[in-house]
């Protein structure tokens, strides 16, 4: 029988041979000595240039890195450094620093349009590369972006996990075809709403529906309940995502409209009560982006994706009505708990209980199952309800 692997082999660990800003490299080079180092993804480029001449570079590896000129980069690979460099012709970078914002997805939408967004662009590219089979460079290009959201999602919930538990972050799971103003919708964003303003962090797989309406919910966690309610009321005059451009329009226009205070990138913690966090992918690209997270951390990986919400869920997760995929997360989710996978699980709370029990009624196979885990009688951990209020209970309990 598996047994879970080693704590050290599933926490986040704090690389200190890192480099990822661009006031962490100024520090170390004036020492005059990056040996050992790793940096990543910086623009050397830009004012003030850096001058590496005369610093020791044995070992260091940049990554992902621009320079002043190609001389730069072979004069620090003469003198022992490892250079990966950006790959040319990509629309993403190759090593990014930090997650992706909604205005970094969104940019280009004022003047392009749906087709013009970053995000799109993306997409388009990944799709003409061959999409989730991509030649080799494109192969390489993904993964080492990948790994950069890897990185950078640790070092963006390191501040929120020390302070708050693993216990604290919730997963929400739902169908990404629920329309904008629906009973189903407007329940996911109370959710939202109520769990940031219990110091929940929110995480969704960051897609239309269900998880826009969830991170809608905690990007108003500040507002009052009916500025929540006048918010979805906008959003549902253009409620099907498939209509991109209006829907992606309507997001925009309502986050213009109810913006707070400028919250900064990186700025502590803001982040986590203003839209908390979304994991989606470009593999489901052809959905325009949810636009209601703080911070968005999009893989080309799905699977990678898909593990990393289960993995940061330890707090319960929340599972809306859906389909094949939301049934997919219910039974990989439920791997996770009965082998111990990533430690103790918090709740699962099934929202509608005639869905979950009538229409598709996994849990009557998911109870036995938790019943028989290694580690005891897990079935306890399953919770059915219609009412927002007691999903919160439960998992903030």
């Amino acid at each position: 029988m598996p047994t879970p692997p080693p704590a050290d082999v599933i926490e986040p660990q704090l690389h200190t041979d890192e480099i990822q800003t661009r006031d962490e490299f100024d520090r170390q080079l004036a020492t005059g000595r990056l040996t050992g180092l790793t940096v990543q993804g910086l623009r050397l480029d830009l004012a003030p240039v850096p001058d590496l001449t005369g610093v020791e570079v044995a070992g260091t590896l940049f990554v992902g890195c621009r320079f002043a000129s190609r001389d730069v980069g072979a004069d620090l690979v003469r003198r022992g450094a490892n250079v990966v460099p950006p790959f040319s012709g990509l629309p993403y970078p190759t090593q990014p620093g930090h997650l992706y914002t909604p205005e970094d997805l969104a940019a280009g939408f004022a003047e392009g349009g749906f087709t013009g967004m970053y995000d799109t662009r993306v997409y388009d590219h990944y799709r003409v590369h061959g999409g989730a089979l991509p030649d080799v460079k494109e192969a390489l290009g993904q993964r080492l972006h990948d790994h950069g959201v890897d990185n950078a999602l640790a070092d963006a919930t390191r501040v929120w996990l020390a302070r708050h538990g693993p216990q604290s972050v919730v997963g929400i799971m739902g169908g990404h075809a629920v329309r904008r103003g629906s009973p189903a919708y407007r329940m996911a964003a109370v959710l939202g709403w109520e769990l940031a303003r219990a110091d929940r962090l929110v995480v969704t797989g960051g897609g239309p529906g269900v998880m826009e309406a969830a991170n809608l919910g905690a990007y108003l966690a500040d507002r009052s309940a009916a500025e929540l309610t006048e918010a979805i009321d906008l959003l549902a005059t253009a409620p099907d995502f498939t209509d991109h451009h209006s829907y992606t329009a309507t997001a925009l226009a309502v986050r213009q409209r109810y913006a707070g205070v400028p919250r900064q990138r990186g700025a502590d913690l803001d982040w986590a009560r203003a839209g908390g966090l979304a994991i989606p992918t470009w593999l489901y690209g052809h959905e325009p982006a949810n636009l209601f997270a703080g911070r968005i951390a999009k893989y080309f990986s799905n699977a990678i994706r898909e593990d990393t919400i289960l993995r940061l869920a330890r707090g319960g997760i929340v599972f809306a009505p859906g389909r094949a995929g939301t049934v997919q997360e219910v039974f990989q989710a439920a791997t996770k708990t009965y082998y111990g996978t990533d430690g103790v699980s918090g709740a699962y709370v099934f929202l509608d209980r005639d869905y979950w029990t009538r229409e598709l009624p996994v849990q009557a196979l998911l109870r036995p199952l938790l019943a028989a885990s290694p580690f005891g009688d897990l079935s306890s951990t399953i919770h059915l309800t219609d009412d927002v209020r007691e999903a919160v209970r439960l998992l903030t309990a």
